[in-house]
């Protein structure tokens, strides 16, 4: 290993509420370095490298082509058209006919027997029904929402939830879940940000190849697996304003460096299907957009899987303004590569007309059934069609699933703020008023999105609370206000319970159906007068810690400046009680770190870590002194709580931050190692994190691109190195021409436990 002296060496950074914004004497640190000439750049084509045709497995193949040569029209368009529940048995007859290749939303092993019996026995080939639901963070054992999970910066963790879901959706019947949500949102206003992984393009990729193998495994036809779908392709989380189903616009550049990914990590982990969003995207529609699901999806990564519509999305095309009617919207999506519709039937109504009249070719239609066929045949329902219904009785929340659910919930805390250490709440004989709207609701502990998860099956931070509060504890509640607050009329009585208490835990946020779909918000404020009740309970003297409930950042600057302590625990699932008192009474030790930037103000919205510097950066001060800088007047710099932050019991160091080489090739490795000591008292957990800089390059580059980290759990006054391995993939970016390569010049590693401050250290990438 090779130290770097002199100017290439390791050095600390201050911490900055700046997050990742370099200040000017930091941007002065590095050696001068001129973009690499053309002639230099070792350039990477993109081409296809998973799932390419040649590996298909030709006895399969076989078989469908086979089955190709036997279906009429209607049964290939059959194969084409998901359907839910429409009340009237639509799907039985659909399924008796042929033509009900799949549905959603409708689960339970008796039930979906019923509709599969109802094709096996009447419709003439016999092709199975493929049965799809949304298990997004838990079927019946619901587990943090996502944006909780990525908060633990540990993917095997969110493989093994992924693996529960699986196994308890697949004991109901089902073959496909519509997840992982693996869209990039910066966004909070956004309610559909709590489905994904947060804001970092690194960190949404590691979270959908853990997802992906957790619903599929090495072999999705297991009983105990299911086919993933990565959504919403694509741009769907940049929606404009944060409203949902909005239009996005943005660079070939941010697709492919941000948005891109995440999807791309799907595909490499063998995703089986993809589902194409609502949005329209740089003026095409994403159900309808030729390059994105042809040209890109299956012409440069080499997807074999199949393509599903979200919710009539194909139909929707029409509002959008880009097809005239329902007919052009089934050629435009059939032709742009949407295989499957989702409820609308503008395919099974507008296909054969479509085709008698040339414009829309029968080579298109059997392509979109051979790859829905493919999928069938790779969930294992032509020999399986059938769920287990005496499995399904005893399939739901195992001990072993719930002691998960608690241990995922707890690691998900992100711990934002802990004046004078007033947490943990430890020792007996303490009288505790727990107040909010959300200390005692079922219903939010479930999140958005919970798949069949039962509110009966959740335990309330109250209930966990109250269970597991050291002997001698007394536990005081009062509600305070509904969820929504908007009166004041509940307020006296949590006063009271505050006023005869030693401390105060104030749990408030945002109900499950305030994130999600269809659930975007003006302002991230606490809803309504929440706000007003901690300052209620602030006022009587009492310390309070604040438990945020919530699925998506929110704007807390009151809290963080005068609430002495601040726990983050999103929604957390069946187990968020008794998780939530494991944090606050000592038992373990939050270790989870941001996944997304929280503001101190709607305003600062949209707000990242991976900014780029702009001509005139800013430094701590120039927000008070320069005008001419890029700053707000009326706001100090850099968000409320940046990226990767997450506080803890202990405390720890890091130390001995060295790469093994000076320089490297443009084709070149190069290893970073740190260590990680534990300098408190208590055991814990620390993210240990690994970011880069160009500050120089022939196409501006962000402040800071994580690139690799690592939670590492340690005992009082135990070291341990933790290793980064860099490479091409890593260190390159696209041109000016949007080719992907590697270019000589200066690069800056930072390790650090958040996307602000941490150690420093130069290498220089150098021409052949």
């Amino acid at each position: 290993m090779i130290r770097f002296p002199a100017l290439i060496a390791a050095v600390v950074v201050a911490a900055s509420p700046l997050a990742a914004t370099p200040p000017m004497d930091e941007l002065r640190d590095a050696p001068a370095a001129k973009p690499a000439p053309a002639a230099a750049v070792i350039r990477i084509p993109r081409r296809p490298t998973t799932q390419r045709p040649a590996v298909l497995d030709r006895r399969i193949e076989s078989k469908i082509e086979q089955l190709l040569k036997r279906m009429t029209l209607e049964e290939k368009l059959g194969q084409l058209q998901q359907l839910g529940d429409d009340g009237k048995g639509g799907h039985i007859e659909a399924a008796k006919k042929g033509r009900l290749g799949s549905t959603l939303s409708i689960s339970g092993a008796a039930k979906l027997n019923e509709i599969q019996r109802a094709n096996m026995e009447h419709s003439r080939l016999k092709i199975p029904v493929l049965f799809a639901h949304d298990v997004i963070h838990g079927f019946r054992t619901i587990f943090p929402i996502p944006l909780g999970e990525a908060a633990m910066w540990d993917p095997e963790a969110a493989e093994k939830a992924s693996a529960v879901a699986a196994a308890e959706a697949g004991a109901a019947g089902l073959r496909w879940t519509f997840a992982p949500m693996v869209d990039i949102a910066r966004d909070p206003r956004w309610g559909r940000i709590a489905e994904g992984a947060g804001e970092d393009p690194y960190l949404g990729a590691a979270m959908a190849r853990a997802r992906v193998r957790g619903f599929q495994g090495s072999d999705p036809s297991a009983p105990d697996k299911l086919l993933a779908c990565a959504k919403h392709w694509i741009g769907y989380g940049a929606a404009e304003g944060g409203r949902d189903y909005n239009s996005t616009d943005m660079s070939l550049r941010t697709m492919r460096e941000i948005y891109f990914p995440p999807f791309k990590a799907a595909v490499d982990a063998g995703v089986a299907t993809f589902m194409s969003a609502f949005n329209d995207l740089n003026g095409v529609p994403s159900s309808g957009n030729a390059f994105t699901l042809t040209q890109v999806l299956r012409g440069e990564w080499g997807f074999t899987g199949f393509v599903v519509s979200d919710y009539e999305s194909v139909r929707e095309l029409i509002p959008h303004g880009f097809a005239k009617d329902a007919a052009d919207a089934a050629r435009l999506g059939l032709a742009s590569g949407v295989d499957m519709e989702m409820v609308s039937r503008t395919y099974a109504e507008n296909a054969p007309k479509l085709l008698e009249k040339g414009l829309l070719s029968q080579a298109a239609i059997d392509e979109s059934v051979r790859r829905v066929l493919r999928q069938k045949f790779r969930a294992g329902v032509f020999e399986r069609p059938y769920a287990d219904e005496a499995a399904e009785k005893t399939a739901f929340l195992k001990p072993e699933y719930v002691r998960l659910a608690r241990e995922n919930a707890a690691r998900s805390f992100v711990l934002l703020k802990n004046e004078k250490g007033l947490l943990p709440l430890e020792g007996p004989g303490r009288t505790i008023a727990v107040i909010g709207p959300l200390a005692d609701d079922a219903s939010a502990m479930l999140g958005t999105w919970a798949g069949e998860g039962k509110k009966e099956d959740a335990v309330t931070i109250l209930q966990g609370l109250k269970s597991e509060a050291p002997a001698g504890t007394k536990i005081r509640h009062a509600r305070g206000c509904d969820a929504d607050c908007k009166t004041t009329d509940g307020f006296a009585a949590a006063v009271d319970a505050a006023r005869n208490a030693d401390v105060v835990v104030a749990v408030v946020g945002e109900t499950g159906d305030m994130n999600g779909e269809a659930a975007s918000r003006s302002t991230l404020d606490l809803p309504g007068r929440q706000l007003e009740l901690v300052q209620a309970l602030h006022a009587t003297g009492k310390p309070v810690v604040a438990v945020l409930v919530n699925g998506r950042p929110l704007t807390i600057g009151w809290l963080a400046e005068n609430v002495p302590a601040i726990l983050e625990t999103w929604h957390a699932g069946v187990q968020a009680g008794p998780a939530v008192a494991d944090a606050l009474f000592g038992r373990v030790t939050p270790g989870g770190k941001l996944p997304v930037t929280f503001p101190r103000t709607v305003g600062q919205v949209p707000i990242y870590y991976n900014q780029k510097t702009t001509g005139r950066p800013p430094t701590m001060d120039d927000w008070v002194k320069e005008r001419y800088v890029s700053r707000y007047q009326d706001l100090p710099l850099g968000p409320l709580y940046e990226f990767g932050f997450g506080l803890s019991y202990t405390t720890f160091r890091l130390s001995d931050f060295a790469l093994s080489a000076t320089s490297i090739k443009p084709d070149g490795r190069i290893t970073a190692k740190v260590a990680v000591e534990n300098t408190g008292a208590r055991d814990g957990d620390e993210v240990v994190q690994l970011y880069i800089r160009r500050p120089s390059a022939s196409v501006t580059r962000p402040v800071r691109e994580l690139k690799g980290f690592k939670r590492v759990s340690l005992k009082p006054g135990e070291t341990r190195e933790v290793a980064f391995d860099l490479g091409p993939a890593d260190l390159g970016f696209l041109g000016p021409n949007l080719e992907f390569g590697v270019e000589p010049g200066i690069v800056e590693a930072y390790a650090g436990t958040s996307s602000s401050g941490g150690l420093k250290a130069f290498f220089e990438i150098v021409a052949r």
